[in-house]
């Protein structure tokens, strides 16, 4: 941190708010611009995160009797063609191959050749292309359900890009799943909706609301749309999963059919979901500090690590031993099922640089060992979710005991804290005078946290959806599943409502 610097991120949350997350991610190194426009490099810290996002989703996915496969990542513009509804959605974002090769030109540059008799798609999401496989491999209802699973990447063609939020290339999960029933498919569609929350509630520590997407929301070709909504600490909402209830259409478009138990030739029901690297940028964006990132335990690549204090003596082989001791003891606890990930950072760096180094990346536990360490056989440590200079010496048995109770200690102190986040700044809106203040920040001409979500009526008219976004960059972001029935009167133009939605400014 430089000299005379109060935190070791500017600006601020509050000074800059999308210039902070910014360089939080250059910070922690979790990932950087890379020379192809719109597309970002992750990391290995950044990667070591989606790692662990990926290990517990996917063992949460096969649980529930989901198995992986992989699709290809081109797929053919005639299959986008055959559901209407899905291509005019995803048009604008394709990107596009036309050409097989490449050939020196009259100038001697190289220059596309060999023209596809069919251009190819790469892949916006693969509905179609699984849909494709799916005909092929269900043909009765014995063969139901039917429960795939595929780690990918994407690639739509974003014209302003942010790291981990919004990037032209990114990595996601898709599960597409075929079934003998509306029901059994509106069954699946829920439980997924379900496992997300589980997970970001549980494991990333991110309270969401489950809801329903209103009809403008939904993905395209979807008969309905589920999602999980997070408030980040500029109190936007960012939409962390979506599950879709597809229905017959994509079974029709690729004629999934399968013989019923009458015999009888029957459509089946579809359905879709999917996560993505922006489950990174919801991490940043709803745990971290002025000082850089801040994980959760559950998520975190590393759990505790140590720094030896080294005066470059003698006795410095004295410190780096009870450092290895340490570590060896640490590391044959578990947390969260797993053993607990610890590391000695012995590198020639100065104390100052590498202590803040890993404050910056958000390690939960960091020790500090010297000579008074070692001499008193204590630890010196501090948390990541607490102050800089909160640290505290305890007895080294003692804390190789408390190690887990710490690290669950501020893996739910996270989440709560979100959640009191989230609470203080969730209103509920019946004069439309207060809703438009909520949104409409102090100061034009400095950019500003305002705003929040907004509970309020909506009639389900879409010219009373479409007012917010044109007049003040709000959309309803979910018509929440525990919303209770009670009779209002809509936000934008009073006409009877039977439920509440949720209102923000969005990511």
């Amino acid at each position: 941190m430089g000299k005379g610097q109060k935190t070791a991120i500017t600006p601020t949350r509050q000074e800059d708010y999308p210039e902070w997350y910014q360089q939080v991610i250059i910070a922690a190194e979790l990932a950087e611009n890379s020379p192809v426009r719109g597309c970002m490099v992750i990391k290995p810290w950044g990667y070591a995160i989606w790692e662990n996002i990926q290990r517990e989703l996917d063992k949460m996915f096969k649980a529930t009797g989901h198995q992986n496969a992989y699709f290809p990542l081109f797929i053919p513009l005639s299959f986008l063609e055959k559901e209407a509804e899905h291509v005019e959605g995803f048009a604008k974002e394709c990107a596009v191959v036309t050409h097989h090769r490449l050939e020196v030109g009259p100038d001697g540059r190289l220059v596309p050749g060999g023209k596809l008799d069919e251009p190819l798609v790469v892949r916006p999401t693969s509905e179609t292309i699984i849909g494709a496989m799916f005909s092929k491999w269900v043909q009765s209802y014995r063969d139901l359900p039917l429960l795939i699973n595929q780690w990918a990447n994407i690639v739509r063609w974003e014209m302003r890009t942010r790291m981990f939020l919004r990037t032209t290339e990114f990595l996601w999960q898709e599960g597409h799943t075929v079934h003998e029933t509306r029901d059994d498919a509106w069954a699946e569609t829920i439980r997924m909706l379900g496992v997300y929350a589980d997970f970001a509630e549980n494991f990333a520590a991110i309270p969401v609301i489950r809801g329903e997407k209103t009809p403008g929301e939904r993905f395209p070709g979807a008969n309905n749309t589920f999602c999980i909504e997070a408030m980040m600490q500029d109190r936007k909402a960012l939409q962390a999963g979506t599950s879709h209830y597809l229905g017959q259409s994509f079974a029709r478009a690729s004629e999934i059919q399968f013989s019923s138990r009458t015999g009888e030739l029957e459509y089946a029901h579809t359905t879709s979901w999917g996560v993505s690297t922006r489950l990174i940028g919801a991490l940043i964006m709803t745990h971290s500090d002025d000082d850089g990132l801040v994980l959760p335990p559950k998520i975190a690549p590393l759990h505790v690590v140590i720094l030896p204090v080294l005066r470059g003596e003698d006795q410095d082989k004295d410190v780096l031993e009870y450092c290895r001791r340490l570590e060896t003891e640490i590391g044959k606890q578990e947390f969260a099922g797993r053993p607990i990930a610890v590391q000695i950072d012995a590198s020639e760096k100065r104390g100052g640089e590498k202590t803040w180094g890993w404050i910056k990346k958000g390690v939960p536990i960091r020790i500090e060992i010297g000579m008074r360490e070692f001499t008193e056989d204590k630890v010196f440590y501090g948390r990541r979710d607490k102050g800089p200079k909160d640290r505290k010496a305890v007895p080294r048995e003692e804390f190789v005991f408390i190690v887990p109770q710490i690290l669950e200690e501020i893996q739910q102190g996270l989440f709560d804290r979100a959640k009191d986040f989230r609470r203080a700044h969730t209103l509920r809106f019946d004069t439309k005078d207060k809703f438009i203040k909520f949104f409409t920040p102090k100061n034009t001409e400095k950019p500003e946290i305002h705003g929040g979500f907004a509970s309020a009526h909506w009639c389900g008219k879409p010219e009373c959806e479409a007012w917010p976004t044109e007049n003040l960059k709000v959309t309803i972001r979910c018509i929440p599943l525990d919303a209770e029935e009670e009779n209002g009167k809509c936000i934008i133009c009073g006409a009877p409502s039977k439920k509440r939605v949720i209102f923000a400014k969005a990511y």
